[in-house]
Formats: structure tokens, sequence, C-alpha cells
């Protein structure tokens, strides 16, 4: 690495190529600061990424953004990816009761274009996973948690659960439809989450407008939208990349700009944006930069578990569900993305069978994070029997875990009183990551959100005019 900041041109690093670090460099080079992005990884994309297995792209995880997601709807506009990952024309979710006497029952939770709240009625009135008096006690719940104000402190330090309680929700309906969404977007269940944030999650995503909810997923690897478009857009910018670069201090210089030793060189800049995880991020935090540097340190992590199984034929007809009474929580077809169904159809006389590619994706998974492989193909592929009849005489090809013990961080009650915000006490560095005060849990819309407002904040200190980008979309 060669330090060339010998001109006046304005420079930035940025320390971190995940979700939240490119998107922090892209709109600092877009305002026209020289940009270096440095990764310690061999790839960018953070926690959103994929792998090879074989013939297979697996993605470490499987990944869903909403509509009311707007960062993440710019991102992908801004690395040319929104064709990648498209949005369904309108909310639906099967959600198979593996538990129901008769066998599996389906469900459906979908929206009709009525206005908020009555664009879910027609199906909450219709959801047969819940009683005449549990779907009443639900819409009445609903019609609170609209009346509350997320950034409101006092709601920080209640759980989901309590509050779901004293609102006359039955553990039927916790199950069947609150921690069925709360578990997907928040990684957690509602005793372990906080008020504030599953406010923010259900008004925002149910109750702020009849299409919010409406889901999208990336139709490619999540590799070619964080790492290969992200990529991209980066050089397209003038960023300057540089992987496998581990920065191990950052220092204020005498001239009031900031030192970045990274590897074997080391970079001058007047901002730098930290873009890492919170323990990482304490590691590298210079002194006075927050008055309670140790609030890092208390913001806890959440795993995340990913089974992935390769049937020899097709065992599901629809691109997701969800499930009840039973350990699997959501299953996705990733036959297609993963490059699968087009090696497996070339026809090239091997015999070969078109199979299909399921990925389970499992929340608040701090039970089964460490479990063996083996145990867990004993559990889950009985109980996708029970719900899938189909997989009943198909043969497993294979059967692998991924595992992220620290995919996000633990949104239990008490703590956005320890997020920071993006500008820290010491001028010209600035703080960027889901786990910052974004007032979302941690999913790739915080992400984004929390690098752009690393970025403005680094814009306005060094007296760049710059707009925001959603509210240039508004």
């Amino acid at each position: 690495m060669t330090d060339r900041d010998s001109t006046s041109e304005r420079h930035a690093v940025v320390v971190g190529g995940g979700i939240a670090g490119v998107t922090a460099a892209l709109r600092l080079a877009d305002a026209g600061l020289r940009v270096t992005l440095l990764e310690n990884r061999p790839r960018l994309g953070g926690l959103a990424f994929s792998f090879r297995r074989g013939e297979l792209t697996v993605d470490n995880g499987q990944h869903v953004y909403l509509r009311c997601c707007t960062a993440y709807r710019w991102f992908l506009d801004r690395v040319d990816g929104a064709r990648l990952a498209p949005l369904q024309p309108r909310l639906d979710v099967p959600v198979l009761d593996a538990a129901h006497p008769g066998g599996p029952r389906l469900g459906r939770l979908r929206r009709t274009a009525l206005p908020v709240p009555l664009h879910l009625a027609a199906s909450l009135a219709g959801y047969p996973h819940l009683s005449l008096a549990e779907r009443v006690a639900v819409g009445r719940a609903a019609l609170a948690l609209k009346g509350l104000d997320p950034a409101d402190p006092a709601l920080d330090g209640v759980d989901f659960a309590t509050w779901l309680r004293r609102h006359g929700q039955s553990a039927r309906a916790v199950e069947a439809l609150w921690d069925l969404v709360g578990v997907a977007t928040l990684n957690a269940t509602a005793p372990n989450a906080s008020m504030a944030l599953a406010a923010m999650v259900f008004r925002t995503g149910l109750l702020s407008d009849p299409g919010a909810a409406d889901i999208g997923w990336a139709r490619v690897p999540l590799g070619e939208l964080h790492g290969t478009l992200a990529r991209k857009a980066l050089d397209t910018a003038g960023v300057r990349t540089e992987l496998r670069t581990r920065v191990s201090e950052v220092t204020r210089a005498d001239d009031g700009r900031w030192n970045v030793t990274a590897g074997t060189g080391r970079l001058t800049a007047d901002a730098v944006v930290l873009a890492v995880p919170q323990r990482e991020a304490h590691a590298l935090l210079p002194e006075g930069a927050l008055d309670d540097p140790d609030r890092l340190l208390a913001i806890g992590t959440a795993p995340i578990l990913n089974l992935h199984v390769i049937y020899d034929r097709p065992v599901l007809r629809r691109p997701f569900f969800a499930a009840l009474g039973s350990p699997v929580q959501w299953v996705f077809d990733r036959t297609d993305a993963s490059g699968m169904a087009a090696e497996w159809s070339r026809g090239d006389g091997g015999g070969r069978r078109a199979g299909q590619y399921l990925a389970l994706s499992q929340s608040a998974a701090g039970d089964e994070i460490d479990t063996p492989v083996s145990v867990l193909r004993e559990r889950y592929l009985p109980e996708l029997e029970r719900l899938l009849p189909a997989t009943r005489g198909a043969e497993v090809r294979d059967f692998f875990v991924t595992r992220e013990r620290t995919a996000t961080f633990a949104p239990a009650p008490g703590v956005g009183r320890l997020r920071p915000a993006a500008r820290t006490n010491a001028p010209g560095l600035f703080l960027a990551g889901s786990w910052t005060a974004t007032g979302w849990p941690a999913t790739m819309e915080g992400a984004v959100r929390s690098g752009l407002s690393a970025a403005g904040a680094a814009l306005a200190a060094l007296g760049r005019r710059h707009e925001h980008p959603l509210e240039e979309a508004a």
C-alpha cells in the first residue's frame, strides 16, 4: 500500500466492505471525495455473501427485504441490481401448520389494494391458524401498535412479549403471527425483543402503506449483488478498494487529519468511517471518541442458522413458505439462484433428473447454532417430510449447514441506549453498521441507512454540499 495523499484533494477512508461500508464509500465518492475502501476479507458483502460448493453457488444465509426498505432499494439501484432482486407484486406468505390434526394446514398472509389497515383485513379474517377471538384481539393490538412512537425511549426498555400480553395476545397468536414475522425480522423471539424495535418493524412494515410489506429477495447469488456489482459500482465511482487488508490502528495526526494503519502501510485521511462490527469498532476507536466506548461491548449478538437440502427431484411448488408447529421456520427454493437448475438441465446424458435445492432459514438459533450437522439432519429432514409430502420419496443428495454466530446485534430491551450515532466526539471519525443508531433492527436496510448517515455526517463536517438520496427520491 502506498500513501497517495500529497494532493489537496479531500480523502476519505472507509474501513469495512460490508453493505454499510460500500454504501458510505459510494456516497462519499459521488460527492467528489477521493475514497479508499479497506476490507479484511477477500470479498465484499459482509455477512450477505456467497461461496462455491461443488457446482453450486451458495448464499451463506437467506436474506429478504420489504418494499418499505427504501434505503436498500436505493442501494440495489445504485449498483444496478434491482432487476435481480424483484419484489412480489403483493404480499403473499404461505403459512403451513405442521401440527394440525388433519395434517399440514395451509393459510396465507396477503394483502389487498385497500388502504391501511383494511389491506390486511380479509387475510386476517380468513387466517385459519387463529380462532375468531384471537383474530379480533390481533386487530385491536395492531391498532394499538399504530398509535405508538418507536422513537419513544420508554418503549426500548420493555420487551415485546410483555406488551403483547397486556394487549390480550394468546400464546398461539404470538406463535402464529407476531413471532412468525418478528423472529425473521428482529432475530429474536418476543420476550427477547425491544418493544421499540418491534413497534418499528410492525408499524413500518404492516401499518404504514398497503404495499410496505411486499417481499423481495435475490434471484441470483448474494455475491453477485453485494460483491460483483458492488465492486463494479465502486470502481466506476473511482473508489480504490483493497481487499485482504486489515486495519490495525486509527490515530489522529498532528495536523488534525487521520492516520489509518493497514497491512504494511499507512494512509492519511480527512475523514474515516468505521463500518465494522461493534467489537472491531471498539478496538479501533481512539481515546475520547465516545463518552462511554464500552457500551459497544454491551451490544450483544444473535445467531442465525441455515440448513441446505438438495433433493433429487422437485418437492416444493412455491418459492417459499413459513411453518408453524415445527422447528422449521422459513423455507426457500434456491434451485435457480444457485445455478443448480441450469447445471442439471444440460442434457449431457448423465441420467440425472432435475432436482431442487431448499434453504431453511432459522433465526434466533442460539439453542442450535453449535449442534452437529448429523443431529440437525436427523431433526429437520423428518420435519420437512411432515410439511412437504413430496419429500417422502425423494433422495437427499446433500445436506449441509452454514452458521453465522454473530449474524446480527441482539435486539434486546435496552439496546437502543447502547447504539451510537454516526458522528463521534472525534472530528472526522464516523461510525457505520446496522448496530448503530438507525432506528431499524439488524437488516440490510439498517446497514444501508447507517452508511448513508455516516457519509452524510462526514460530508457535512467537510463542508461538502449534499442531499440525502432518500430525500432526493421523495
